[in-house]
């Protein structure tokens, strides 16, 4: 989807749709809407006046002008109560709207910046989150359907959302604010294809072809380690995972240089295990299918650096991935077996199928080497993260309190909800291995603080933050903002945190 900004009067725009709103509870409406009620005869009032245009939140209504006015239809969108709508329900809005004009023939929509008249939200937040969720909500993964059964068929789809600003003096702000909003969502759309795309056609290998080739595009630096290079460092964990595999592994690193200088104000670091099916400790059959979206973690951190790229903000990032696939096999590694990481740590493995904090334990050690001096990881860790919080938020842990603050801050812009889970000190003893320094699962509970303090193992003194996605990498319905399929969650908060890097 193309979202565009221009000046002028809603009610003239040249679009297949033109967008307005309504707050519930409103029987005569005033702004935009109020413009095109007028000239439309008092249409839209009519239909108040009747109940059958309610404003409620998540209620579209359809009008045809019948010649009135230059567009064929107009769309009324319910805003729901004053008091409940905020940023967040705008993106959610632009979404669902998207999604409700899915129909044979509307291609082209024109809207106003919802939440900036009368709700008094600030105009270029709102343009951003507009833009944001009409480009996010557009999403479908329909790479693998044939175009004979009209899968494809772009007719379905908005090709072109312009966004109509009346007052003149506020265009270059809302333009500003409206190519942010469509970077951050064409990175989450880009995680997305590649969490979606099964484990034959996204390995490592061409998980690193598709960086490698978004990097080439965005102007990022980025280098693939081999095997041979990570066994000369010493990245026993990671590679005590990969051993199972016919595949390849492959560890990338993508670099974007804001600032200048020695090592990364941030690193993130992405788990990409590019299909799991829990090696030796062999998961169960049912839903396997979904552990081609092991490496959502990757995925996130590849396609952060895309809009952070193009956003340029002056901060140095780095993105790290380790990728390999999680397989049996005779020479996969077996419960019981001692690995060492590259920082001299010895680790019991007593489950196969605990391998994604394997492969951090290895990239965290290079985020540190490589002179980052934060540190974010993201991973589908643990099952005990929807245990915990079910679908709603996902779980942040830390050794530090400012960066896991400037973390939330950064979720909470990007409309993502999250809980940060304590780190006491007994939870140490949970990790440690009678046989060698660590041991990679407990029999405690705790899952997801335990892997947390798996991984705290690697990182020493410098600030980190851990975010557990295992819960809401995949959905099963479209909900606003989020899709079905791969949810592109962590993706803006990624991009959000390191544009506040700029300040750090």
């Amino acid at each position: 989807m193309e979202v565009r900004v221009e000046a002028g009067d809603i009610s003239k725009a040249d679009a297949d749709i033109i967008v307005v709103n309504l707050f519930e509870g409103i029987t005569s409406p005033g702004g935009a809407t109020g413009a095109v009620d007028a000239a439309l005869g008092g249409a839209i009032s009519q239909l108040i006046a009747l109940g059958d245009i309610r404003g409620k939140a998540g209620e579209f209504t359809m009008l045809h002008t019948f010649g009135r006015i230059p567009s064929p239809r107009v769309l009324v969108a319910g805003l729901g109560k004053p008091a409940d709508f905020d940023i967040d329900a705008v993106r959610n809005l632009a979404a669902n709207m998207v999604r409700f004009l899915r129909k044979p023939g509307i291609s082209r929509a024109a809207t106003i910046v919802h939440g900036a008249g009368i709700a008094g939200l600030d105009a270029a937040a709102c343009a951003q989150a507009v833009a944001e969720g009409a480009v996010l909500g557009s999403y479908r993964f329909v790479r693998h359907k044939s175009k004979n059964n009209g899968a494809n068929d772009d007719r379905h789809d908005v090709a072109l959302l312009t966004v109509v600003e009346r007052d003149t003096a506020r265009v270059p702000l809302v333009a500003d604010a409206v190519g942010r909003g469509a970077a951050l969502a064409g990175a989450t759309n880009f995680a997305r294809d590649l969490a979606n795309e099964p484990s034959n056609h996204l390995t490592p290998a061409l998980l690193a072809e598709r960086a490698c080739d978004m990097a080439a595009s965005a102007g990022v630096a980025i280098e693939v380690m081999e095997r041979e290079e990570m066994e000369r460092k010493g990245m026993g964990s990671l590679l005590s995972v990969a051993k199972g595999s016919a595949q390849p592994p492959k560890l990338l690193c993508l670099s974007y240089k804001g600032r200048g200088g020695e090592g990364y104000d941030l690193a993130i670091v992405g788990k990409g295990i590019t299909f799991d099916t829990g090696g030796i400790s062999i998961k169960p059959a049912a839903n396997m299918e979904a552990m081609k979206a092991d490496m959502t973690g990757a995925a996130s951190v590849v396609a952060a650096m895309q809009a952070i790229a193009a956003l340029k903000p002056k901060a140095d990032i780095a993105a790290i991935a380790p990728c390999t696939e999680n397989m049996p096999g005779g020479n996969a590694s077996k419960p019981g077996d001692v690995v060492t990481a590259m920082n001299g740590t010895t680790i019991e493995i007593l489950n196969t199928d605990a391998e994604g904090r394997l492969v951090l334990a290895d990239a965290l050690c290079f985020a540190i080497e490589r002179g980052a001096r934060r540190v974010v990881d993201v991973a589908t860790l643990t099952g005990a993260a929807t245990t915990s919080f079910g679908d709603v938020c996902y779980g942040i842990m830390t050794n530090n309190d400012a960066l896991a603050t400037q973390v939330e801050a950064a979720a909470a812009a990007a409309g993502e909800k999250t809980w940060r889970l304590p780190m006491f000190k007994e939870y140490d003893e949970y990790v440690t291995s009678d046989v060698a320094d660590i041991k990679n699962t407990a029999s405690k509970g705790a899952g997801t603080i335990m892997g947390a303090k798996f991984l705290e193992r690697f990182v020493g003194a410098t600030p980190w933050v851990h975010l557990d996605i295992a819960n809401v990498d995949m959905m099963d319905k479209d909900k606003g903002w989020v899709t079905k399929g791969a949810s592109g969650y962590s993706v803006r908060t990624l991009i959000n945190l390191a544009l506040a890097m700029e300040n750090a």
